[in-house]
Formats: C-alpha cells, structure tokens, sequence
C-alpha cells in the first residue's frame, strides 16, 4: 500500500479528528538529538500533527513529559492511540534502551500495538535509497547495505569490515559528518548522499503501511538493535579474561 503525507487540518474546526483515522505515536532517542512525534492516519494519508525535538542525553528526564504535552496540545488521549512507531536502533545505548523502555510503558499501560524500525531503514529511506550509514563512534559506522536483488544487511564497521566490502556502485545515505568522512576514506568510488537525519515523523511515515497491515512486534520480544555489544559486556569479558 503506498501512504501518502498530506498538509491538511489535522483535526476538525470543533478540534475533533476525523471518523476512523488512525492516532500513531512515533519515539526515537536513538541519535545525539531525538523526538516524538504525532500524526494521524486517515484513509492512507500520513499528516503529521506536530513533532518536538529532544535534546541529547536528556531523555530520561525528557522523553515522557515530551509525550505528555504532545497528546495534550493535540487534545489526544493515550488510549486513543493506534500504533506506537519505535525506533530501537542503532544508537546511543542509553538513548534506545530510555526509548524502549518508555515505548514498552506506554503500550502495556493502554494496551497500543508496536511497530519497531531500525534507524538506518529510516535514514535510506528518507533519502531514497537503499543503503545508509551513522556514526558509530570509535572510527566505526552502523552500516545498512541493500541491492535491488538482495535483502538489506545492517552491520557495525571499522576499517577492516569495510575494506573487505566491495562498495562499487554503492548509493550510501550519511547525515553527520564522521560516518561520511569514514567512507570517503575507505569507499573513495562510493556515491555518498547527504541527508537530513532521521526522526520520528520520517519513521511514521515510513512505517504507516505497516500500521495498516497489521504488521506489529511482540512486546515480549521487543528489544534493541544494537549492533554493536555494550562496554559493560565487553570490560566485563576482559576483566573475566585477566582474572583467569
């Protein structure tokens, strides 16, 4: 089903929202800065009503009131809602499990479906492709490789993940400068796109058909997607190691 984004009214002269449009809530705290947003969706048609932005290693302080106010400007209950959109990676550790946790919150307390994206899927989305990249930190990238023959594979990549990856012809979607640095350096023949980052709204609107198909996540099985360990897991095998 192909959605559509409309700048229509997003509610009603009397500030009711149309018959039968469906209420979907859209979180990302995966990146330096997030947002949440809301939008309705009437008859295929994505129309977002407002997005706030959040700032960077202020989610856990932020992210609910943030959720609070954005229902309560657009005179929308929580239990109104359809579908909660969640973006659960790749990212900040704390950003995506501050994330979920309010997402699994949220939807256990009113009972509202989930659908989980990863945040690179957004980023070549949004840019019209099929491959993207993030900042991973420590001179390595969060990298999604697709080909229109092949099914998208997303990877943690340094220099030497890189370096064993053929990138010829490769369209690559980047939004911050050290993942597109990274690439230039080891894919200098690669076609890199600069975009906007990601956000919440662009995650509704890439996931609303999915809404409407019904295609929606386990919460019992809803979790991160990382790529990459934690340095508790990883400090804590070293220290494991030495103690041996």
């Amino acid at each position: 089903m192909e959605i559509d984004r409309a700048s229509s009214p997003v509610r009603a002269q009397d500030g009711s929202h149309p018959a039968g449009a469906k209420l979907l809530l859209g979180i990302d705290t995966c990146g330096p800065t997030g947002s949440v947003a809301l939008a309705r969706l009437p008859m295929g048609v994505v129309e977002i009503i407002e997005q706030i932005e959040l700032e960077g290693g202020s989610y856990s302080a932020t992210l609910v009131a943030a959720v609070a106010d954005l229902l309560k400007r657009a005179g929308v209950e929580l239990s109104k809602l359809d579908a909660i959109v969640a973006v659960n990676g790749p990212g900040s550790f704390t950003g995506v499990r501050v994330g979920l946790s309010a997402v699994k919150g949220l939807a256990e307390a009113a009972q509202i479906r989930v659908v989980a994206v990863s945040r690179l899927e957004v980023l070549a989305w949004k840019a019209g492709l099929r491959s993207s990249a993030l900042d991973a930190h420590r001179h390595e990238v969060f990298l999604r490789l697709g080909g229109s023959a092949t099914t998208p594979r997303e990877l943690l990549a340094g220099a030497d993940e890189l370096a064993a990856i053929d990138p010829a012809g490769a369209q690559i979607a980047v939004c911050d400068d050290a993942a597109e640095l990274l690439l230039k350096s080891a894919w200098p023949a690669a076609e890199l796109v600069r975009s906007l980052a990601p956000t919440a709204g662009d995650a509704i609107e890439l996931c609303a058909a999915r809404v409407v198909a019904g295609d929606f996540v386990d919460l019992a099985h809803l979790d991160g997607h990382y790529l990459r360990r934690s340095d508790a897991e990883i400090f804590g095998e070293a220290a494991k190691a030495q103690q041996a």
